[in-house]
């Protein structure tokens, strides 16, 4: 006999074959079932087993399953979702162990600045929780040191205020023990955590600014608790003249005070600098309108949208994923992705890109590519991963900073001597003072953010105006280019071939030879072999049967249809395949060629039959782009597999004065080597896979965002839109960063340079001025702060 029970609190098969497993044992049980999905349990038993004998033998194994009635189940009680604001990876905002990553907050151990939680990399995503969380810790901890901190300024300073009545209230003696005890919530609480970093980098030995401050700051604390408590064994030089000693608790808070207030406006100004790739997670809409396949309308989470989905983009609204418009038209601004303000129009079959926003009009969409596949999902990744590489240029400061602190400390240790030594008296305290001023003052943290600011600002500038790069070598290479070399076909020109003419030269017609044309090349990805694919269909052609088709690099393509063997491409090609050109057809193609035109010569079983004359109109913007980057001093020379007539008529327009003809992807290559030997930085643009080898051979390959995914993985930078005033805006991001980053070493050396000789004490035999430690936590903290509020500037710059 069959009894049905209700079960609860299984999730996947494997929990189905425990249940299975554990009651199969059981002794009235000769059979059994578990229905994961209805969530029942049917058993076969000469009798109706108890729900707490079935209970228990699922519990003695282990399982924490619930069975109960099937007429009154017990559900599952819901767990609470926890919602994960943030990526929950954190790294070192100076990348000081390069890629290395954590999965808890908390500081770096090399430098033992705080870790900054990456944004979540989802689009859509907002949430700046975990950000605001530490951001508030840091200012409740500021807050209070404040509080503690003003009282006992006030008392150590009383003598300094008019007319104060805190001395006569208070004997010198009570005064320093009210300072001890309002300094121990700002030292073991609001400042602890500098403390535990200094102990770590004594650990560790990876000496940093908080070793720095952890032994100035507790130098003065603890001398002056030895003050309070033993103040018969401190020289008279420390002592006032009834007796007492002087205590520096407030130097030890004010100086924890100003660096938590430097830590708090460091903290705020690094949620600015990932702000494009907030802006771009930002982009893309959380829900989009999906068509059903009985035609309603429903609104879904872009999470949930898969390929082939049509989706319906009314006016105004967010594009969610990357597709095809498959019905309707519209004017899409696309200024967020390609940084270009005029919205583009968009009919059928044109591509939409996720993130960018329709016009007036509404129309319905196929989706092509979701997720992770997206542009802008491709975008953002590309962004965080650059926004997190090393300049060569950083280096130098990484190699400085290693043994920046040590020497810090002998510098110290050099000053308390010499002070001792020949200082004026009191020379002990001098001495101390100034030893504290020098630990103080000196701030490594500056050095180490002054490249990494500007480049994670600098990579998100470009990512806002179209440029991808794909790292911080790249940025650094658009500043030192001498040469730009540019492909011919979709990067000065439009891309977008179209069929001028079709010349016979035989028997066939034009019709027939369009056939067989459009057939070889239906297998081909070229441009020009697209074009004339897309003019047989329009004019309503059938295509023939194609097989041993072959793409011939650099010269054209083969293939044998409907039985006859076909060639179609350049005279090179032709000579190749022993084909005889007459001298008036060669006088045709090169009147053609002249005039800008690309020509492909075709032969069918070995005799020419004629040739097909495609035009592609250069971009609008190449002439522009060109003279803007001759005008910084870069060469800019043309390749192109095309022949010399095509190439000279092209450069004419362009106004280039070197160029290089019916070029090989390996003669590409070839040439920029040689351009290499000569000592030049070259940079490449291209956008086909016969540019893949010159763009990895060059110093700083640039890739069409338009072109193919070949030549895109081969490059270091890439324009979304696909024109030469994407060049443009990369060399300028690539010199304003650099300048960028000048001035940040240059304040960070510039500072340290003329700041620890202050502190030392270097003035005072001439002016007679003297650093106080107070002066000199307030121009360390604010010293970080200055360089990263320098990095901010490059977001306001125009390119």
């Amino acid at each position: 006999m069959k009894h049905k029970y209700a079960i609860s609190g299984m999730s996947c098969m494997g929990c189905v074959n425990s249940v299975n497993t554990t009651l199969i044992n059981h002794p009235a049980i000769s059979e059994l079932d578990v229905d994961l999905e209805k969530g029942e349990l049917t058993i076969d038993a000469e009798q109706y087993l108890e729900i707490a004998d079935l209970q228990n033998h699922l519990d003695n194994a282990g399982l924490h399953y619930i069975i109960s009635s099937i007429d009154n189940p017990i559900k599952e009680p819901k767990k609470k979702k926890v919602i994960q604001t943030g990526s929950g990876i954190y790294h070192c905002p100076m990348h000081c162990e390069g890629d290395k990553n954590y999965d808890k907050p908390g500081d770096c151990p090399v430098c033992g600045m705080d870790l900054v939680e990456q944004p979540k990399l989802e689009l859509g995503n907002t949430s700046n929780q975990v950000e605001d969380k530490a951001y508030k810790s840091l200012l409740l901890k500021f807050k209070i040191a404040v509080l503690f901190t003003i009282p006992i300024f006030i008392l150590s300073m009383g003598e300094m205020i008019p007319n104060n009545p805190i001395n006569d209230w208070l004997s010198q003696s009570t005064r320093s023990w009210l300072q001890f005890v309002l300094s121990i919530p700002v030292i073991f609480y609001a400042g602890w955590m500098f403390f535990e970093r200094a102990v770590k980098s004594f650990k560790t030995w990876n000496l940093n600014m908080f070793t720095l401050i952890g032994i100035g700051t507790s130098i003065a604390w603890v001398f002056s608790l030895i003050g309070l408590l033993f103040p018969d064994i401190l020289p008279m030089e420390f002592k006032t003249a009834k007796g007492d000693v002087h205590v520096y608790f407030e130097a030890a808070t004010v100086i924890i005070t100003l660096v938590l207030l430097g830590q708090l406006l460091e903290a705020k100004a690094h949620k600015q600098t990932n702000s494009a790739i907030k802006k771009l997670l930002q982009l893309s809409p959380n829900e989009a309108l999906l068509i059903k396949n009985d035609g309603t309308e429903q609104l879904v989470p872009i999470q949930e949208i898969k390929v082939g989905d049509k989706l319906k983009v009314k006016p105004g609204e967010k594009i969610p994923v990357d597709g095809i418009i498959i019905d309707g038209r519209g004017n899409i601004d696309e200024s967020m992705i390609s940084g270009e303000p005029i919205p583009v129009e968009k009919t059928a079959d044109d591509n939409v890109i996720a993130g960018t926003i329709n016009g007036q009009s509404a129309f319905t969409m196929e989706a092509r590519k979701v997720g992770e596949e997206t542009l802008l999902a491709q975008i953002i990744q590309m962004v965080n991963t650059a926004s997190r590489s090393k300049a060569p240029i950083q280096k130098l400061a990484d190699k400085i900073s290693k043994y920046f602190v040590p020497i810090v400390i002998l510098v110290s240790i050099i000053t308390f001597i010499i002070w001792l030594s020949i200082g004026p008296e009191p020379a002990l305290v001098f001495a101390f003072v100034n030893a504290i001023a020098v630990l103080i003052i000196a701030c490594p943290c500056a050095l180490g953010l002054a490249t990494p600011m500007s480049v994670m600002v600098g990579i998100g500038k470009g990512a806002q105006n179209g440029v991808l790069i794909k790292n911080a070598e790249a940025l650094e290479r658009l500043n030192k280019i001498d040469v730009l070399i540019v492909d011919k076909t979709g990067t000065v020109t439009e891309g977008k071939p179209s069929v001028q003419k079709i010349v016979a030269s035989g028997d066939r017609s034009e019709t027939e030879i369009l056939k067989y044309l459009a057939t070889v090349n239906n297998s081909s990805e070229h441009p020009l072999g697209e074009a004339i694919v897309h003019y047989a269909k329009s004019k309503d052609i059938n295509f023939g049967k194609l097989s041993n088709f072959e793409n011939v690099t650099g010269k054209g393509v083969t293939g044998i249809v409907d039985g006859n063997q076909v060639a179609i491409g350049n005279l090179k090609l032709m000579t190749s395949q022993s084909i005889n050109v007459s001298p008036e057809i060669k006088s045709l193609v090169e009147d053609d060629q002249k005039k800008g035109n690309t020509v492909s010569y075709i032969a069918i079983n070995s005799q020419l039959e004629g040739f097909v004359s495609i035009t592609d109109a250069i971009k609008a913007t190449s002439v522009y782009a060109i003279k803007d980057i001759q005008n910084k001093n870069i060469e800019v020379i043309m390749l192109t597999g095309d022949n010399k007539n095509t190439a000279a008529y092209v450069a004419k327009q362009l106004g280039l004065n070197s160029f290089q003809a019916d070029c090989l992807p390996q003669d590409k290559m070839t040439f920029i080597k040689s351009l290499q030997d000569q000592g030049k930085i070259v940079a490449m643009a291209g956008d086909g896979i016969n540019d893949a080898p010159a763009l990895a051979q060059s110093d700083l390959g640039i890739a069409m965002g338009t072109g193919t995914d070949v030549a895109i993985e081969s490059a270091e930078v890439t324009l979304v839109k696909g024109d030469l005033n994407g060049i443009v805006k990369a060399i300028n991001l690539g010199q304003k960063t650099m300048q960028n980053i000048n001035q940040n070493l240059f304040f960070a050396f510039g500072y340290n340079i003329l700041g620890i000789p202050i502190a030392a004490g270097v003035l005072f035999p001439f002016f007679g001025i003297l650093l106080s430690p107070m002066i000199a936590a307030a121009a360390m903290s604010f010293s970080s702060v200055s360089v990263i509020v320098n990095s901010l500037r490059l977001r306001n710059t125009s390119l």
